[in-house]
């Protein structure tokens, strides 16, 4: 998995309240920005939960930037913590700095219901004047509605193999390497996904992380040619077989491992290599990779959910669902729940 130590937002829009003073591995969708925090809430003797801590007072002298409103901010944390009843936050501070139409913002972040070991933790970031970026340690999205933009892109250029419903109403986009181990993880996670919500629109992008995975980008093409000559359908079965087979992915035996994978999805493996050696399948990773570029992903696998980015491994199932419900809701789209898991069998009677 590529990464890069910067998405603190995004991070934090995956982690349980109970982590919110640490800094997240990857996510999400990305990584991290330092957050100085809080003293921490000290358990009572004899190890009972903590009581809630209040938040300190706001002082209104705090407020003092001209951009972004207070109503703002609050609508783009709820657009990234509201699926999450657990936390709670409180914007402390909107400042002006020297850089003309930049602005400091400062959140105070706790669980509603702490832990002996939670902390409140202390979020810092920048605002820029077009009001549609923040800066933490990287560039993310922000505003009211900070994913909102990067939806709009996808669903103009996200034009990758897809399957799914054919509303772009609930678009799921995966930017993923064929020689990523964390990709061939998330593929149960994707079939799961579409198995609980059939009428979400996928789509696969490639992201060949080339400066690490020697035989990436030649998987991507030749899953571009499987997908012109064989049609989506053609190239899911190739994409499920490369997978299967990704320990295959090496200098010496990638050949075969793909020949392998094509004659499953019912192509001709000659007739795909001499597609994939054409100036045309490159450029149309390369096109895929700067798509990607364009809406912040930096790791693999990343999924887009309606413009939110979104790792797919390292979250539980069950916050990734939560998170895929509350980003429908926000943008008015009707989204039946998953169902719910069945309920376990009750064990035989022994008698």
């Amino acid at each position: 998995m590529h990464l890069r130590t910067t998405l603190c937002l995004y991070v934090l829009a995956i982690t349980s309240a109970a982590a919110l003073a640490q800094n997240g591995p990857p996510q999400a969708p990305a990584p991290q920005a330092p957050t100085p925090q809080a003293p921490a809430a000290q358990a009572p003797p004899g190890g009972a939960p903590a009581a809630p801590v209040a938040f300190p007072p706001v002082d209104p002298t705090n407020f003092t930037a001209t951009s972004p409103t207070k109503q703002t901010v609050e609508d783009f944390l709820h657009a990234f913590w509201g699926y999450d009843n657990n936390r709670q936050w409180q914007i402390q501070a909107i400042l002006p700095t020297p850089a003309a139409g930049v602005s400091r913002v400062l959140v105070l972040i706790k669980a509603a219901n702490p832990g002996p070991k939670d902390q409140m933790a202390q979020l810092s970031f920048y605002t820029l004047p077009d009001g549609k970026f923040l800066v933490a340690d990287s560039l993310l999205p922000f505003g009211s509605k900070p994913f909102q933009n990067f939806r709009e892109i996808l669903q103009a250029s996200a034009n990758g193999p897809s399957k799914g419903g054919a509303s772009k109403a609930i678009e799921l986009v995966e930017f993923s390497d064929f020689e990523c181990p964390h990709c061939k993880d998330a593929q149960p996670i994707v079939a799961k996904l579409l198995a609980d919500y059939p009428s979400a629109h996928f789509v696969y992008q490639d992201f060949p992380l080339t400066q690490i995975h020697t035989e990436a980008m030649k998987a991507s093409t030749h899953g571009y040619c499987v997908a012109k000559a064989g049609g989506n359908e053609a190239f899911f079965k190739f994409s499920d077989a490369l997978f299967d087979a990704q320990a295959g992915l090496t200098p010496a035996t990638s050949d075969q491992t793909l020949k392998d994978a094509e004659t499953k999805a019912g192509q001709d493996p000659a007739k795909i290599a001499a597609c994939a050696a054409t100036p045309a399948a490159k450029e149309a990773i390369d096109a895929s990779r700067a798509l990607g570029d364009r809406v912040g992903v930096n790791q693999t696998p990343t999924i887009f959910v309606n413009g939110r980015a979104l790792p797919l491994t390292g979250i539980p199932y069950e916050m990734l669902q939560k998170i895929i419900e509350f980003q429908a809701k926000l943008d008015g789209v009707p989204l039946p729940s998953a169902p719910p898991a069945a309920p376990a069998k009750p064990a035989p009677s022994l008698r």
